[in-house]
C-alpha cells in the first residue's frame, strides 16, 4: 500500500521543490559545508531533469558559510548579525552549487525572497512569473530568504517554511524536505534507539508528536515540527510531502524510484485553491474585522460572504485588495481574505444593509466587504 501511494505521487510529479537544510549541508568534520552533499544533490537533480521533471532548490546555509569564515561556532542570534552573517556566506552558498552543476552542464540562477514579496499578491504574481521563465529556459532557480535585508517582522521564520510557500508559488506537484535523519519517527531517533519510522502520515491534520519541536541545531532554525507543518501547509495546496535523509548517497534517485524510503505525508483531498492558499499562509493580514454572531455562523456553516451588516468594528489601516483578519465577537479568528474596501470605507458601511453603501460612501464597489471566493475559514 505504501508502494502504491509513492507512486501515485512521486512518480507521476513533473513539478518538484526539493528543500536542503543547514544540517544536510554541513560537514561532520568541521563548520563548513560538504561539498560532495553539493556535487550529490546536483548530480541526483540533473537526472530528474533528465526524465523531464522541473525542479526547483530552497536551500539553507549562508549563514553558516558565514560563521565558518568569521569562525564563529555559535549561530548569531540578532538580525544585524545574522544579516551580516548571511551576505558573507550568501555568494559562497551560490559558488558552491555552481562548481557542483556546471560540470554537469547545469545553470543555476539565485532567487531571495522575503515575506513581503509572497505577502503581495502582485509581487507574488511576479515571483511566479520569474520563476516560471527560468524553469522554461531550463535553468534551476536556487531559493533562499533574503536574510540581509528582511527584518523579524517580514522573515519566514525557516525554510521549512518558505519551501512550503515556494510549493504554492510554484504551483508544483510535490515538496521534498531533505533533512539529517531518516523521516518522521514516533520518538526522537537522536534520543530514544526505540524510535520507529512512520513511513505514511495520512492526514497531517490529526498529526501530533511531542517531541518534533526540538530545535534545529547550530546552523540550522528549524526543528522537525517546522518540516511537519510546511507538509501541512502543501497538504491543504493538495501536494504530497516526503521528509528523508540528505546525507544518503542518491537519495533523489531512490525516492523517484519509489523506494521506501523517508516519510511521505498524502496531500489532502479537500485542497485550497492556489489563491486561497495564498490567503491562508502567504499573505499577511493588515488588520481586523469584527463580526457579529449572525453573519460568523453565515460564514462557518453556510459558505456565505461577509457583507457589511455583520460588520460590528474595524481594527487596524488597511486598503482594498489587501488581506484582513475576520475575527468573533470576543476577538478570535476564524476566517481571513481579501477585503474589497479600505478600513476607513469599512468604518463607514459597518452594520448597514448593502443597499445603502452607495448612499453613504457616494460609490459601491461590490456588495460584499469579502466575498467568498476570496474567503478562507480557519
Amino acid at each position: 500500500m505504501t508502494n502504491n501511494f509513492r507512486k501515485k505521487y512521486i512518480s507521476s510529479a513533473k513539478r518538484i521543490v526539493i528543500k536542503v537544510g543547514s544540517a544536510v549541508l554541513a560537514s561532520s568534520h568541521d563548520e563548513g559545508l560538504d561539498e560532495t552533499v553539493f556535487s550529490n544533490l546536483a548530480k541526483g537533480i540533473s537526472e530528474l531533469k533528465k526524465s523531464g521533471k522541473e525542479v526547483i532548490l530552497v536551500t539553507s546555509g549562508a549563514i553558516a558559510i558565514g560563521m565558518k569564515k568569521m569562525g564563529l561556532k555559535q549561530r548569531p542570534k540578532s538580525i544585524p548579525e545574522k544579516q551580516a552573517i548571511a551576505a558573507l556566506g550568501q555568494g559562497s552558498l551560490m559558488a558552491s552549487y555552481e562548481k557542483a552543476l556546471t560540470p554537469l552542464h547545469e545553470k543555476a540562477a539565485q532567487v531571495l525572497l522575503t515575506h513581503d514579496d509572497l505577502g503581495s499578491r502582485q509581487r507574488f504574481l511576479n515571483a511566479r512569473n520569474t520563476i516560471s521563465t527560468l524553469l522554461g529556459y531550463g535553468i534551476i532557480p536556487i531559493i533562499n530568504e533574503n536574510d540581509t535585508v528582511a527584518v523579524e517582522e517580514i522573515k519566514f521564520g525557516d525554510n521549512d517554511h518558505l519551501a512550503a510557500l515556494v510549493t504554492n508559488l510554484v504551483e508544483a506537484d510535490l515538496l521534498v524536505i531533505l533533512t539529517d535523519i531518516d523521516g518522521l519517527f514516533d520518538k526522537d531517533p537522536k534520543k530514544d534507539k526505540t524510535a520507529n519510522l512512520i513511513p505514511v502520515v495520512r492526514d497531517v491534520d490529526r498529526l501530533t508528536l511531542a517531541w518534533a519541536g526540538d530545535t534545529g541545531g547550530v546552523f540550522g532554525t528549524g526543528g522537525m515540527a517546522s518540516k511537519v507543518e510546511a507538509a501541512k501547509k502543501a497538504a491543504h495546496f493538495g501536494v504530497a510531502t516526503i521528509i528523508a535523509n540528505g546525507k544518503d548517497f542518491d537519495i533523489l534517485k531512490k525516492i523517484f524510484d519509489c523506494i521506501d524510503i523517508g516519510t511521505l505525508f498524502l496531500p489532502m483531498e479537500d485542497k485550497l485553491t492556489s489563491k486561497k492558499h495564498w490567503i491562508a499562509f502567504s499573505a499577511r493580514p493588515t488588520g481586523r474585522i469584527f463580526v457579529d454572531e449572525g453573519a460568523t455562523d453565515a460564514i462557518l456553516k453556510k459558505g456565505k460572504s461577509l457583507l457589511p451588516s455583520g460588520i460590528t468594528k474595524v481594527d487596524g489601516i488597511f486598503e482594498a485588495g489587501e488581506v484582513a483578519h475576520c475575527v468573533d465577537r470576543h476577538g478570535k479568528e476564524f476566517a481571513r481574505g481579501v477585503v474589497n474596501y479600505s478600513s476607513s470605507e469599512i468604518e463607514k458601511i459597518k452594520g448597514i444593509k448593502t443597499t445603502e453603501i452607495e448612499k453613504i460612501l457616494g460609490y459601491k464597489y461590490y456588495d460584499e466587504v469579502v466575498h467568498r471566493d476570496n474567503l478562507v475559514v480557519r
